[in-house]
């Protein structure tokens, strides 16, 4: 059976934020991903290599699959050349045409769909940066691993990581380190039943 973990790594702000890192959806407090990552996004890059190449597959929602296949596609080099040519899941009811190489579409309800995933594969199915999403499986107890690098602001407003759900989600700290000298990598496993 498959581990499925939300990381990519899942960059995230002090407050939650996970919402326009990079700056390019035009949210105003947007682009915080360079602006405060800064000189430890070269230790970032390691550790995004790193859970790329242990990845079986990469499960996203349509905008993140749209975002990384138009930054990746055309790209060349160890964690493009791995993006590129690994399994991807899309989860949509409105694409039809996947341009990215090896992706499919999920198809039906989205919990059966990604269950039946979860059993068919074996290793980690990495769901990067669809926040929505990781919403719904967490909900739905099918995030196994969450991985955030925390990044050091408080932008005070924005889409949060974690959305108002049914229940009390435990989890454990399973590691951290630090990446550089201003970011922090937590792996966290829920703790379940």
């Amino acid at each position: 059976m498959g581990k499925i973990v939300m990381s990519g790594p899942q960059n995230v702000s002090l407050d939650g934020v996970v919402q326009d890192p990079d700056g390019k959806e035009g949210f105003e407090r947007g682009g915080w991903f360079v602006q405060f990552g800064g000189k430890d996004l070269e230790e970032w890059n390691k550790v995004a290599l790193d859970d790329a190449l242990g990845a079986e597959a990469w499960l996203l929602g349509r905008r993140s699959y749209e975002f990384f296949g138009a930054r990746w596609r055309p790209r060349t080099g160890e964690l493009a050349d791995r993006l590129n040519s690994m399994p991807k899941y899309v989860v949509s009811s409105s694409l039809e045409h996947l341009d990215w190489n090896n992706s499919t579409v999920l198809q039906g309800d989205l919990v059966t769909a990604v269950t039946k995933l979860k059993q068919e594969l074996h290793g980690e199915i990495v769901v990067p940066a669809s926040y929505q999403l990781g919403r719904t499986l967490i909900e739905h107890d099918l995030i196994d691993e969450l991985r955030l690098v925390v990044f050091p602001v408080v932008l005070g407003a924005g889409e949060r990581l974690f959305g108002e759900n049914s229940g009390t989600k435990p989890m454990r700290l399973a590691r951290n380190k630090a990446i550089g000298d201003g970011l922090v990598y937590l792996t966290y496993e829920f703790v379940r039943d």
